[in-house]
Parts: structure tokens; sequence; C-alpha cells
């Protein structure tokens, strides 16, 4: 039986908008392919762990601090109102809004215009040069204070990326990192801010050697306590994958030995197609077996799973795929703190166009829930 089913597709995602932030888009585009998935492993007498992740038996919410831009609690005997939450930062550069603002006449336009550039999405970081990304990053987080708006921001660098996958790249090694981060965390500021810490930097790191992998996760441990330091109200979240790939005791222990017990969570489907409803299922596991404070939640990447996941395991661009709920950070949901667009949608895995470029057709197909072309459009 099958003991795996990793099929994340990581590194499309790292497109539009971090480019806008320099001067060179091509610098980063060149390394957004999609990942092929490891071909799972088949070991007789191993259950498969489940593509759901069950359902998590019934509980009251444990009381966790305030969401960022709430309110605070009236002190003066007074009813208190419901806070209203913030709103997430949508980067006003971003390769979906160059195409809607270059092509006013499409009959594609007015559908994504409406039902993905007027949407907040990341904004990713994978240029490892640390002369520059503190800059960067700062473009948008003060942007973001200007607006009284939240960013999410992924950091994209840790050496190794993608193990040597068509994703490949990141800074040349963990010292050079550790001063990436550094430099990354400077730019922060200290307003509110939801940090993607490296996606598949946890899920895909039985590649590594174990020494190796060790390092990394010291690495990414440290990166958690260097951001939270430079911005208290920054919120780090580690990698968990998805509810395919690692079972949750697996990807758990994987995230205690990279600190995640010490952020303020995880976050999962990145530039994925699972559902909502499976992945919340997942987090929750994940998340108990994490163990750590109360607080701990969990980010999920809806921006592509609105019809789930192909049946067929369809990694790059599958058709007949849907955006999925609007980002937002009031969820609803017991130990859920955002549905997020981690990947811009639209931006192809390396099937429907170039990888890590914004692809009409399919950003089209994807706001429609279908693979079928408008009548004249190309």
């Amino acid at each position: 039986m099958v003991t795996a089913a990793s099929v994340v597709t990581l590194a499309g995602s790292i497109t539009g908008v971090i480019s806008a932030l320099g001067t060179d888009r091509g610098s980063d585009q060149a390394r957004t392919e999609a990942t092929r998935p490891p071909a799972p492993a088949l070991m007789p007498g191993t259950p498969s762990p489940s593509p759901t992740g069950g359902s998590p038996a019934a509980r009251t919410p444990t009381p966790r601090p305030a969401p960022p831009g709430s309110a605070p609690a009236p002190t003066d005997g007074k009813q208190p109102t419901a806070p209203v939450p913030p709103l997430l930062y949508r980067h006003p550069d971003s390769q979906v809004l160059d195409w809607v603002g270059a092509h006013p006449g499409d009959p594609r336009t007015a559908v994504i215009a409406s039902r993905i550039a007027d949407r907040p999405a990341a904004v990713w970081f994978a240029d490892p040069d640390p002369g520059t990304i503190a800059a960067r990053v700062r473009a948008v987080t003060a942007g973001a204070v200007a607006l009284r708006q939240v960013p999410v921001l992924v950091p994209y660098a840790i050496p190794d990326r993608d193990c040597g996958g068509a994703s490949k790249g990141g800074a040349p090694d963990l010292a050079s990192y550790d001063a990436w981060i550094d430099a990354f965390a400077r730019g922060l500021g200290s307003g509110e801010a939801i940090v993607i810490l490296e996606p598949d930097s946890v899920a895909q790191s039985d590649c590594l050697p174990h020494a190796d992998r060790a390092a990394r996760f010291a690495s990414l441990a440290r990166a958690g306590r260097v951001l939270k330091a430079a911005d208290p109200r920054a919120r780090v979240y580690y990698d968990a994958g998805h509810s395919g790939w690692n079972p949750p005791d697996k990807q758990a222990a994987l995230l205690r030995q990279a600190g995640a017990a010490d952020s303020d969570g995880v976050f999962s489907n990145v530039s994925n197609f699972r559902t909502t409803a499976d992945e919340i299922a997942y987090d929750r596991r994940v998340l108990a077996a994490l163990g750590g404070p109360a607080r701990l939640g969990a980010v999920i990447d809806t921006s592509r799973n609105g019809n789930g996941a192909p049946p067929d395991g369809q990694w790059c661009d599958p058709a007949g795929r849907k955006i999925g709920r609007t980002p937002t950070l009031d969820t609803g949901e017991a130990r859920i703190d955002a549905y997020l667009w981690v990947k811009p949608p639209g931006e192809s895995d390396g099937c429907r166009g170039t990888a890590g470029t914004f692809t009409p057709s399919y950003a089209y197909d994807l706001a429609r829930g279908d693979s079928a072309p408008p009548a004249s459009a190309s």
C-alpha cells in the first residue's frame, strides 16, 4: 500500500509580486518551476495515510490571543463590540495586475480582474542577495502599514531549495542564509505581518542527509527567533506540507525539530489543491501532535483548491481546478488563523505556460472553475 502521497507543487508560486520589488523580473522567475513529486514508495502491510486527515472531535476552542488588528477589550465594564478583522494587503505591483492593465479589451479581463486581481496575495522573496532584501521587504511592509493592512511575506531562499529539483537555488550555504534572514528581518518594521517561512523546507527535508537536515532545522529555528525579535507583531508559520503528504505525527516530529513549537504555528497546502476541509482536519492533527502552546494555529493556502485535488494526482497546472476561498484572517474555525492566497492564482507551474509567469488562459480557467476558454480568447 502507498506509504506517502506527496503531491506538492511548491515553486510555481514564487512569481509576480516578488519580482515587482526589484528591477529584473527574470532574476526570480528563472527559479519558479513547479516541483514534480517523488514517486510514492510501496511497502506491503503499511497503511496509507488518510487523504482527508479525518474529522477532529468536537471540542471547546482553546482561548487564543486576539488576531492581528483586533481592538483591545474594554476595561470600563461596557459590553465589548466584535473586533473588525484587519484587511490583508494586496501589493499594487504584480503580474496579474500588469496583465489586466495591459489588456482592457480582452474578453477574459473582467473575470480575471474581479476574481483574482482584486484579491490580496502573498509576496515571495527568492533572491538570496542579502544586500537588497531588507529594502525589498521594507517596500512591502511600509506600503501595508500606510493602509493599516497585513502583508503576507514568503522568504524562499533556504540552501538546497527543492532538493536540487526544478526550483533549485537559494543561498549558497546556511551561514549566508542566516545573514539573509537577518537582513530580511530588518525590513519587517514594527507592523503586523504574516511570514510563511520557507515552503517545503520541512516537509521535503527527507532528501537531505541526516546532518544536513539537522543543520537546516537549526537554521530555520534561528530564523523564527530572529524574525520575531525584529518584529514581535509578525506571525511566523512553519511548513506542514499538506494533507496528502506526510502523516501528521511524522510532520509534527519534523516541525518540532525545526522550532515550530516556538513560533505562531504552521502553514499547509502551498501551491497545492487539497480541499480546505481536508487541510483543517490535517492541520489540527499536526498541531495536536506538535504540542507547544495552545495559541499555535495554522494558515491554509486556498488559492487553487476550490475543486480539490485532481483524482489522478496531476500536479502541474491540472485542468478543472478552481480558485478557493477568498483570503481572510477571520476563518471562524478553531486553530485556523487564516485562509491565504500564497500561490498567486494564474501563475503557471510550467505546463500551461512558462513556469512562474502569469498565464491568462490558466487564470481564466481557475476563475471560472473549468477549462473552457472564451470564444474569442487566444
